[in-house]
């Protein structure tokens, strides 16, 4: 068994009175709210922080918001703290433990987030998929014949019909029928060779 000088514990049981949690060296006129918030951080940091922690969950990054929250809002109320506590871990405890639940509840009140997984799959329309489209479709009307490339033009691109697309290029309506049949099939395969399914 160690025995105790009384020197040592004279400095470590201060007798009840006046600040009698505050550890520091006391100066005559007073205490400083910084000075008070050192000694709070001091002595009651690690028991209020296992107290958050229980509360929180476990989390302790929230745990050591919680407890930086309450020693802002003691150092805003120092001059009301009481001087003549033994101890003001209850008054930190219940500040925390509110501050938890206003935590709580503000989470309660917004709606769940439901992270970025789902926003990096959606597909946001910015033309750029428009206008790859249009070029491999250029590409590919240019492997065409010159005559399949010509009724494609006045058929779709210049939205003529089938008599008027045969009067204009002056053939029969069966061969600009046909022409746009077989057309259509080369500019499929040259689409597919491409990597483009229409």
């Amino acid at each position: 068994m160690a025995h105790r000088s009384p020197a040592a514990s004279a400095t470590r049981e201060r007798p009840p009175g006046p600040w009698s949690w505050f550890r520091g060296p006391q100066p005559a006129g007073g205490v400083d709210d910084q000075v008070i918030v050192t000694e709070l951080y001091r002595v009651y940091g690690r028991p209020l922080l296992s107290f958050v922690l229980r509360l929180t969950g476990g989390d302790r990054h929230w745990a050591e918001d919680v407890v930086q929250e309450t020693m802002i809002r003691a150092w805003r109320s120092a001059h009301q703290l009481d001087e003549n506590a033994a101890s003001l871990l209850p008054w930190l405890a219940t500040v925390a433990r509110r501050i938890v639940i206003d935590d709580q509840r503000r989470k309660n009140a917004r709606p769940q987030e439901a992270g970025e997984g789902p926003l990096e799959n959606m597909r946001v329309p910015d033309g750029l998929e428009d206008l790859l489209r249009s070029v491999v479709v250029s590409e590919a009307l240019l492997a065409l014949s010159p005559a399949h490339r010509e009724v494609l033009n006045e058929t779709f691109f210049r939205d003529r019909s089938v008599n008027e697309a045969a009067k204009h290029l002056g053939i029969p309506v069966g061969t600009v029928k046909s022409r746009v049949y077989y057309a259509l099939r080369a500019l499929r395969v040259a689409l597919e060779e491409r990597g483009v399914t229409p």
